[in-house]
């Protein structure tokens, strides 16, 4: 029994997430892989999107709800950048039916003030002149991740912080824009977190993904898209905790910061209405 409740514990086992590749995309997507012929909504997106620790996640849930193959492009901490350069990955949102497109935060971008990996979005890779001058006083080389970065720079001085911040939340809103243009489908943007988008410039915390997207940048892009589509983790999806997710032992923290299989079976039943006239036109 004892043995029983620790393998329950530790979310039974780790997913086989049977990575795929589609057409000419330089990424390894989560399959099982979908066909691509005879019409498919396409869903980019990050962590969430795929689906890590999660058996069903909602794309999966979609196809069966729409009839019609939803393929899972998402792509674990992705920001807009990685969705920009891969030619093969527009080529996949161009020619689907329609496109579902979850927010990504406005932190993991390659910017005036610092750059990051151009596929792995939450990576930092080099500070530019600009952030040195902003903050003489830091070593920019202990810094991997933005997340480590954005905390740093935000504790040491809010007022400078705050500068950075207004340019980061100015490039997101431009390149969210150009992405939508690119994908040139119709696209239902899904803000799925567990908090609503805040108002103001400072709303959205840091540990709060998306990171800095406030509401009034979630408007200035979503007039180019067919449909925005808010899910937020209803009390009981949060009261689940890591309730039919699967990790491994060590893997338990970053599942519990998550969301579960019943916040995304509420992002299914949230996106099939705004899904289903757009795959019928």
């Amino acid at each position: 029994m004892v043995g029983s409740m620790a393998f329950e514990r530790m979310g039974q086992q780790p997913l086989d997430y049977q990575h795929v590749n589609y057409g000419a995309s330089k990424l390894l997507f989560r399959g099982p892989r979908r066909r691509l012929d005879g019409g498919y909504v396409a869903c980019l997106g990050g962590t969430e999107t795929y689906g890590k620790f999660i058996e069903r996640p909602f794309p999966d849930l979609l196809s069966r709800g729409l009839a019609l193959p939803c393929v899972n492009l998402g792509w674990a901490n992705a920001g807009v950048d990685v969705f920009l350069m891969d030619e093969g990955l527009l080529a996949l949102a161009h020619r689907a039916r329609a496109v579902v497109l979850q927010i990504p935060s406005a932190m993991n971008l390659s910017n005036p003030y610092y750059r990051v990996h151009p596929r792995r979005n939450d990576r930092f890779v080099q500070a530019s002149p600009r952030l040195y001058r902003l903050f003489p006083e830091v070593d920019f080389t202990e810094f991997h991740f933005t997340r480590h970065l954005m905390l740093r720079l935000s504790d040491i001085d809010p007022a400078r912080f705050a500068i950075l911040r207004v340019e980061l939340q100015e490039v997101w809103v431009a390149r969210m824009q150009h992405l939508l243009d690119r994908i040139g489908r119709p696209v239902v943007l899904l803000w799925f977190a567990g908090h609503p988008p805040g108002n103001g410039e400072g709303s959205a915390d840091l540990c709060d993904d998306p990171a800095y997207v406030s509401r009034a940048m979630l408007q200035a892009v979503g007039s180019r898209a067919a449909y925005v589509v808010e899910v937020v983790a209803s009390p009981g999806a949060k009261a689940l905790g890591t309730h039919g997710m699967r990790f491994a032992p060590l893997e338990e923290i970053a599942a519990a910061a998550l969301p579960g299989p019943l916040a995304h079976s509420e992002v299914a039943r949230a996106l099939t209405p705004a899904l289903a006239p757009l795959i019928a036109e």
